[in-house]
């Protein structure tokens, strides 16, 4: 695939999403960004923002197996990665695959359940692969996990830990939509009080599994200049010497940034990356990195602000 069919692609994707999902145009872009760029993405916002069925109509566009777990707080790590079951009648253990083994996982209100469960999903998220009774097992290479947490339910929530946090590229805020829009979601989806799957919807596949793969590969070649990786590296690196921040990003973070540039780079159809790349993608690339400081709490500072603050007094190359 030519690096020119990028942009179309990504154009009819996001028109077939459309024509379920009212808005959310950034949301569709940083899905689309992470699956290039070979991430994960935790979308956070209110109930009733349609992020499930988001999730929903992102797979099928793409012709990619969609899987769903809901997460409680009794979910243990065998209802996410599956087991060995015994057969009597053949005297040996047979492989339950659990709903991990699809291509784009919808990880539902994740913070709902315990850490030792949130943990069955660190090495299937690091390495695509999972482990069970010893053996390995290797998941889709095109593995994308799409997490969700409502931020005003905290009762019975379990905070993510640091670890689970840096296995997403990107935390995205959603927010209610605005006036026009909401009115559509009424007009539109107002009709009737039944949940519609995506093909009642009209969602088509517009991507076949081997343009996708084309797509990815072409994406991959996106240049990314040495100029380029001195302001990642110096946007990174203010984080951590920056007093709002008792924690900084980490080198990983900066590696995560620049791949997540170099895919939207070429979704946009240019073979190299440009500052604006970084500037955009940094809040949700860094919102889930660093910590505030005390002080910085104190005085109502907020992550988004710090670092707002943090891209507009590096330099960016011209």
């Amino acid at each position: 695939m030519q690096l020119a069919e990028l942009k179309p692609l990504a154009d009819r994707i996001r028109a077939e999403i459309a024509k379920a999902i009212v808005g959310q145009s950034d949301t569709v872009d940083l899905m689309l960004t992470a699956l290039f760029a070979g991430g994960h993405i935790l979308l956070e916002g209110p109930p009733g923002t349609a992020k499930t069925l988001l999730a929903q109509c992102f797979a099928h566009t793409l012709s990619l197996q969609f899987g769903r777990i809901q997460f409680t707080p009794d979910l243990m790590p065998g209802d996410i990665l599956g087991s060995n079951l015994f057969n009597f009648q053949t005297s040996t253990f047979t492989l339950t695959k659990g709903p991990v083994f699809c291509d784009v996982l919808l990880a539902d209100e994740i913070n709902r359940t315990p850490p030792k469960t949130q943990a069955a999903l660190l090495e299937a998220m690091q390495e695509r692969g999972v482990t069970l009774d010893g053996k390995r097992h290797v998941l889709s290479p095109r593995f994308t996990v799409i997490a969700t947490q409502n931020p005003i339910e905290q009762q019975g929530a379990y905070p993510l830990p640091e670890a689970q946090l840096d296995r997403f590229l990107f935390k995205h805020i959603l927010s209610y939509p605005s006036a026009d829009e909401e009115r559509r979601i009424v007009a539109e989806h107002g009709l009737g009080t039944r949940v519609h799957d995506v093909t009642a919807l009209g969602i088509q596949t517009v991507v076949s599994a081997d343009e996708l793969t084309a797509a990815v590969a072409t994406a991959s070649k996106t240049n990314l200049t040495s100029e380029v990786v001195d302001y990642i590296v110096r946007v990174i690196r203010a984080t951590r010497e920056a007093t709002t921040f008792e924690l900084g990003a980490s080198p990983r973070a900066g590696a995560m940034l620049a791949s997540a540039a170099r895919a939207r780079a070429a979704l946009d159809g240019r073979d190299y990356v440009i500052p604006d790349d970084v500037k955009f993608l940094a809040p949700p690339a860094l919102r889930h990195r660093v910590l505030l400081s005390p002080a910085a709490e104190i005085e109502g500072r907020t992550t988004d602000a710090a670092l707002k603050t943090i891209l507009e007094q590096t330099e960016a190359p011209r």
